[in-house]
């Protein structure tokens, strides 16, 4: 008898863990959504980071999640551990008939268009907003809603920049309750879905572009740390309190931490 394999031995782990340990055995599909989505996010901040002891791990435990699942369904004669593979198995030969069945390259987003009947259909509602537009931008372009290269979109992010501009001339200064809270007014609404457009155009400028708008949002972010926590410093070493300075102050230390071999 060949020994069995590594996944074997987690899926024959996992059952038995079913059987013998208490809190496992107490689990639910339900229960367990919000591990899921932990264990995501934790592999996501490991490949962030480059670390790739602490990538493996959190493959591991994005693994048991799926291994965990896997077992309760075969428990309630759902469906076996073993359907699990198989049916990515076959998905992505169907995902790919160039190269497993003789057939023409087909885009995916091509392939499934035929089987949708809504654009949003099967895109989960919780996914961030970045992404989920990116997904439904990648749908409609599945079915020809799309512009040839980046010319249009970069003109449709002007288009909404200028509809921004307009609505918040029409609005006037923004007015601030206790603590500087702004305070919504009549035109908010309209404000708030000129901007929720102006994203959306940058969302699809960055798709033409060929970058995820998620992924530079998230390098944009680390930067703005970064470089913020280094005005931080800089203001402290000269006796500066960031709370205090004022935006004249704080503006000239960022300017210096942009330079090139700024430390």
């Amino acid at each position: 008898m060949q020994d069995e394999t590594p996944l074997e031995d987690a899926l024959g782990l996992m059952r038995d863990l079913r059987k013998r340990c208490e809190w496992d055995a107490g689990q639910s599909h339900e229960s367990l959504r919000p591990y899921l989505i932990e264990e995501a996010h934790e592999l996501d901040d490991a490949i962030r980071s480059g670390d790739d002891r602490h990538m493996l791990e959190e493959l591991g435990d994005v693994l048991l999640q799926v291994l965990f699942h896997s077992v309760m369904a075969e428990e309630r004669e759902a469906f076996a551990a073993a359907d699990v593979p198989k049916a990515l198995i076959a998905k992505m030969r169907a995902r790919h008939p160039h190269l497993y069945e003789g057939g023409e390259k087909v885009p995916w987003e091509k392939m499934k268009a035929k089987k949708r009947t809504s654009i949003g259909e099967g895109l989960p509602t919780a996914l961030p907003a970045l992404h989920r537009a990116h997904r439904l931008q990648d749908r409609a372009a599945g079915v020809g809603f799309d512009w040839p290269d980046v010319a249009g979109p970069l003109d449709k992010v002007r288009e909404e920049l200028d509809e921004v501009r307009e609505e918040l001339e029409k609005r006037g200064p923004a007015r601030t309750g206790p603590g500087g809270a702004p305070l919504l007014d009549t035109h908010h609404a309209e404000l708030e879905a000129e901007l929720g457009d102006l994203l959306f155009a940058c969302v699809n400028l960055c798709r033409k572009a060929g970058v995820h708008a998620s992924l530079a949002l998230d390098r944009a972010n680390a930067k703005f740390v970064d470089r913020f926590s280094r005005v931080e410093s800089l203001a402290t070493e000269r006796g500066l309190d960031v709370r205090t300075a004022g935006l004249e102050a704080l503006d000239a230390i960022w300017d210096e931490v942009k330079k090139p071999g700024a430390g």
